[in-house]
């Protein structure tokens, strides 16, 4: 897609802090009733004043720390105005022309290479409250408004056009959450923390803007549509325009919603009620206070572990799966952790639809590639181990007495292949012929007859010494 041109604006709300933007009101908004964590101030109230979170601040700081940007001087905000039913003011504290950061990059891999995507800016804003639609925003006949999030404080990352395709678009979403989340800035799991704006054309072609894309997966689905769009209309001589459009996650199309505004539209003007800060003076600080972050972690973990580099970008792609990695390879052969944690547990999480949180703890995992060393059990029986502990829980101890995964004994697997070759004779003939899926037959014969509890390494040895036999 060299002609695709993509940029992001991604808003990310700092939902680790106790309290919102510009106000005391709690951020612990999850489940509540509507409007019930609101004040004067987040609904906007005439006479109620904002005074700026300080650890916020801190936080941006450190995000555009984490993402190589460049601290202000002095970052100020000021009042985009404009009419919504959300946004209770008339008017949303933001930052215009002093964002907090700027003229960053963040690393994205691009199907095995990685390639830098710059960042313009890091910019501090309060959140909207949240409509929600009666039916689709074509149909809905009425819309009710909760102001629970109105003023949760929101990083806005704002990319340039760097990105090339919808994939890439989203790689870069899942590295920038991961920073966040390594950061411990952001839960990304709560409903509403990560809200995406896409900015999708086609070269020599006008610019649309694809507004609220409210998941991971939505992001990568909205762009291949929209330009899927623009593409047709290209081939069938009709201009695109330039405007807003809503992507409808369950049509999985974009919809137009009005025409794209400029900037000027929004009249902005320094927000009177609250100074410029002078945040250069904080840097060097908080600098000092930035924890590992994935790329450096992953660089010790291929050194320290002696892991693959696939391996270690598993491991790290997550801040709760690399911790619960640390927690395995203490205790056990790291190279056989990563594999176990990267290849199989991650594998049945996906599955499932599921992360780390959900698993059993590191403990029963050291537990099972304990069993896995000593030769109690196969990576058959393993595999069901961890399988039975994701479904109903339990301790893999008894998991394994009651199932019966125990390895068999080398004399019953002995017996096992003598019985396998004695009932298939045509496919001895077809091995002795070097038909080598015959010899995988017999394989799997023998797993079958020993309920898959024979070591596989054992039985191909013994088959092969009893073939040449024979």
């Amino acid at each position: 897609m060299s002609d695709v041109i993509i940029g992001l604006e991604v808003h990310c709300q700092l939902n680790r802090l106790n309290s919102k933007l510009f106000c005391g009101c709690s951020t612990r908004q999850q489940g509540l009733e509507p409007n019930v964590m609101t004040c004067p101030v987040c609904l906007g109230l005439p006479g109620a004043l904002p005074v700026i979170n300080k650890k916020a601040v801190e936080y941006a700081i450190m995000v555009g720390l984490a993402l190589n940007c460049k601290i202000a001087e002095h970052a100020q905000f000021y009042r985009k105005n404009y009419y919504y039913p959300d946004l209770p003011r008339g008017f949303q504290i933001t930052q215009y022309d002093y964002p907090i950061a700027s003229d960053g990059v963040l690393m994205v891999d691009t199907d095995g290479e990685e390639r830098p995507i710059r960042i313009r800016g890091v910019h501090m804003e309060e959140d909207p409250g949240r409509l929600v639609h009666q039916g689709s925003i074509e149909t809905s006949k009425f819309v009710l408004v909760d102001y629970n999030r109105s003023g949760m404080p929101l990083l806005e990352v704002v990319t340039e056009p760097d990105l090339r395709s919808p994939k890439e678009a989203r790689r870069f979403i899942n590295k920038l959450r991961n920073i966040l989340e390594y950061l411990d800035v952001f839960d990304g799991s709560l409903e509403g923390a990560l809200r995406v704006d896409a900015n999708v054309s086609l070269k020599g072609g006008a610019r649309v803007e694809i507004k609220n894309i409210s998941s991971y997966k939505g992001v990568e689905r909205a762009l291949l549509f929209e330009i899927s769009r623009q593409q047709n209309m290209r081939r069938r001589g009709i201009r695109v325009v330039q405007e807003t459009r809503h992507y409808d996650d369950e049509r999985n199309c974009t919809i137009t919603l009005r025409t794209k505004e400029q900037a000027e539209e929004y009249r902005y003007y320094p927000e009177p009620d609250l100074v410029p800060l002078a945040v250069k003076s904080w840097e060097s600080e908080l600098k000092g206070r930035l924890p590992e972050l994935p790329d450096a972690k992953r660089e010790r973990f291929k050194r320290q572990y002696g892991i693959s580099d696939s391996h270690a970008k598993v491991l790290t792609a997550e801040i709760r799966v690399a911790n619960y990695y640390e927690r395995v390879a203490e205790r056990c052969d790291p190279r056989m952790a990563a594999t176990w944690v990267a290849d199989y547990l991650k594998g049945e999480l996906n599955y499932r639809d599921r992360d780390i949180r959900d698993a059993f703890p590191p403990e029963k995992m050291v537990y099972i590639l304990e069993q896995l060393s000593n030769g109690t059990i196969t990576d058959k029986g393993a595999v069901e181990v961890i399988r039975a502990l994701l479904d109903e829980g339990g301790d893999p101890k008894d998991i394994i007495l009651a199932r019966n995964l125990a390895k068999v004994e080398t004399d019953i697997t002995r017996a096992a292949v003598a019985e396998v070759l004695k009932e298939n004779q045509a496919a001895i003939m077809d091995y002795k012929a070097g038909k080598a899926q015959a010899f995988n037959y017999l394989v799997g014969m023998v797993m079958k007859k020993t309920g898959g509890r024979a070591d596989p390494a054992e039985v191909n040895l013994l088959l092969r010494e009893s073939l040449e036999c024979t």
